[in-house]
């Protein structure tokens, strides 16, 4: 029997009621497909920074370094600096394990009116580079308490950088309807996105069987409300693939079902799945929180180590829930995360 080793990081709010849930599901689904996942839980998180001054232990990352995967929560809490939570163990994980795409599946699903006046389905997948750009460590904060008060940002963009995320991009384009959208601002940022624009079309010049168009960011904002229909795959820089998959998210109804993978490609190291919502403190512990996002995460690992049908088996049974009638509250319905979890594994069966 086929075995996985995951490391579990439930982490903060609705993190810890999401992903048991989403746990259960995977054990079932593997059962039935006659492979096992070996779940490491680990109580790494803002509770463990509370206890400890850090959000995971200074091993942390070696101990997951000899998983297949990892499964993240969420992480953050009003009592602690995001910089804290999430540069203490967000961002160093997708950076140390080189996870430099961050894919974002855009999908309608049956039972979740969006909030468009078009009710044609929408696909799009955002490949979202990972480990530089707009998010980078380098800068600085100068002549403070000063009218001359400075604080610099550096976006840090490199060939390297943006030759895999594109050639990730084009891949899956490849594997879809050929059809590539480009992520920019080289009319108003004059060094770093000419620079990606120049990287970008010289990949596609390569591959003359991808169509492709660059927008420039305002604009693509504007488009993806407009006519969302006529995206595909989408290739982005850091920041501006985390603004636009939550503006698409939104757009299919609900930020709390949209999944993501923090991917090495390569697979020098394991790769992260997560879902896009944050920790939502305000409902934390209310049992009300929307598992779909978590649900569909652990589809995208499943299909990540190899088990395509179960995390086919998975999408599907999620889908006929809701097409059912059967929701959670922030989508209209009357479920709890539990209760609706326990329809899904009801729909495994």
């Amino acid at each position: 029997m086929k075995s996985y080793k995951v490391i579990s990081i439930a982490g903060d709010g609705i993190g810890l009621e999401v992903t048991p849930a989403a746990i259960e599901i995977v054990n079932k689904v593997a059962g039935q497909e006659a492979f096992k996942v070996e779940w490491e839980s680990v109580d790494w998180g803002s509770d463990y920074f509370h206890q400890h001054g850090r959000m995971m232990p200074i091993d942390g990352l070696e101990i997951m370094s000899k998983s297949d995967a990892i499964y993240l929560g969420a992480i953050g809490s009003p009592d602690i600096p995001d910089y804290e939570t999430l540069w203490g163990l967000l961002i160093p994980i997708r950076r140390e394990f080189d996870q430099y795409i961050n894919l974002r599946p855009i999908k309608s699903l049956s039972g979740i009116p969006g909030p468009l006046s078009s009710r044609a389905p929408i696909d799009i997948l955002i490949v979202r580079e990972n480990t530089e750009g707009e998010y980078s460590p380098i800068g600085g904060k100068f002549a403070s308490n000063s009218d001359f008060e400075t604080a610099l940002q550096v976006a840090v963009f490199s060939r390297r950088g943006i030759t895999r995320v594109t050639q990730y991009a084009i891949e899956k384009a490849r594997g879809r309807k050929k059809y590539l959208v480009s992520a920019t601002k080289s009319n108003g940022i004059i060094y770093s996105m000419p620079f990606w624009d120049e990287v970008v079309h010289g990949l596609l010049n390569e591959n003359p069987d991808i169509t492709s168009r660059d927008v420039l960011i305002d604009a693509l904002a504007a488009a993806l409300i407009l006519q969302p229909q006529n995206f595909d795959v989408i290739v982005a820089s850091n920041l501006f693939g985390d603004i636009l998959s939550d503006l698409a998210a939104a757009l299919v109804g609900s930020i709390g079902i949209a999944p993501s993978g923090n991917i090495n490609p390569e697979r020098r190291f394991p790769s992260m799945f997560e879902p896009v919502h944050g920790s939502a403190p305000d409902i934390a512990g209310k049992g009300l929180a929307n598992p779909i996002g978590a649900i569909r995460a652990a589809a995208m690992m499943l299909e990540h180590l190899g088990e395509a049908n179960s995390a086919v088996r998975v999408n599907e049974a999620v889908e006929r829930v809701l097409a059912v009638g059967v929701a959670t509250k922030d989508l209209g319905g009357t479920s709890t995360t539990l209760e609706f979890a326990g329809k899904v594994l009801e729909e495994l069966s």
